[in-house]
């Protein structure tokens, strides 16, 4: 079962109890899909507070979900947690996020992670121009380790309405970092804890830790409910001592003795149809080609994907 729950209102306050999914800003952190094609849901209680006209508090303490290889057979984990704080005012948000995992790997080991996160999102649209800004600081332990970790994503764009099909211009400049240092008694490796699955575009094939990632785009309507857009991205490691991770935070290339710091770069094409105001159809086309720390670490290979997705809304 993906959601259900019991929910209740009295006055300004809203109380939720049961398993739920939950989105979080524009999901850096907390997003409905934690992997391209797996849901996420939470067992626990949410309570949400209306402070006023685009004013709102989120309190929360939640175990997320653990899938199981049958229907019907997803159970609540029993070693990870979630708890915090999320306050949405006026083109800003504050939060604070609590976590726990008693079998957390980081670096090949496993051991108790206790992190808390500490955050703020800046965004809005003046006139031409729209930005969204989000930084965040970790700290906590991982065994006897302390953490240091932190991450910055900007994204900056303007519509130019001067130009054929009024396009939309804009660049993401993100930098999530790594375990600098090893065997300082400091981890380093930031946790993006539940991230949305498409972090950085339709293939993603890396994640957002340990990661310096430029990514220009451009997209524009082109009528009768068709859009399209065009991006590349590139990206780097930020730490030489730490390697490459996937979405959910899995470790997919070890450092090795590799100094390089570039993994790879990406370009992709995609084509958008809104056929009704509820039903929506889109095609893409990603090569994703390895840099030298691919190559320098084991197999590197150009990777192709074709898309091909359906959302209905109601």
């Amino acid at each position: 079962m993906l959601q259900g729950f019991a929910e209740v209102g009295v006055g300004p306050v809203t109380l939720r109890g049961g398993r739920q999914m939950l989105s979080l800003g524009t999901e850096r952190l907390i997003g409905t899909r934690y992997g391209p094609n797996t849901p996420l849901a939470f067992d626990g209680v949410r309570g949400s507070i209306a402070l006023g006209k685009g004013r709102k508090l989120d309190l929360f303490l939640l175990n997320p979900v653990q899938p199981g290889p049958d229907s019907f057979d997803d159970r609540t984990s029993d070693t990870r947690k979630l708890w915090g704080a999320y306050a949405t005012l006026p083109e800003l948000d504050l939060y604070y996020l609590g976590y726990r995992n008693r079998a957390a790997r980081f670096g090949g080991l496993t051991a108790r992670e206790e992190r808390h996160s500490i955050g703020a999102r800046a965004h809005g649209v003046r006139g031409d121009w729209h930005w969204n800004i989000e930084g965040v600081w970790q700290f906590g332990h991982y065994g006897d380790q302390r953490i240091s970790a932190w991450t910055l994503g900007t994204e900056v764009g303007r519509s130019l309405p001067f130009l054929p099909f009024s396009p939309d211009a804009t660049l993401r400049f993100n930098i999530v970092s790594g375990d600098r240092h090893r065997g300082d008694g400091t981890l380093g490796t930031f946790n993006a804890l539940f991230p949305k699955g498409k972090y950085f575009g339709e293939l993603s094939p890396v994640g957002p830790t340990n990661i310096v990632s430029l990514n220009p785009r451009l997209s524009a309507p082109l009528g009768n409910g068709f859009s399209a857009s065009l991006a590349a991205m590139a990206y780097w490691r930020y730490a030489r001592n730490d390697g490459v991770y996937d979405i959910p935070g899995n470790l997919i290339r070890a450092a090795g003795d590799s100094r390089a710091r570039f993994i790879g770069k990406e370009a992709e094409a995609t084509l958008a149809w809104q056929a009704t105001p509820e039903l929506e159809l889109s095609t893409s086309l990603s090569l994703f080609a390895p840099g030298a720390f691919i190559r320098q670490t084991g197999p590197a290979k150009t990777i192709a994907m074709t898309g091909f997705e359906a959302n209905f809304r109601f």
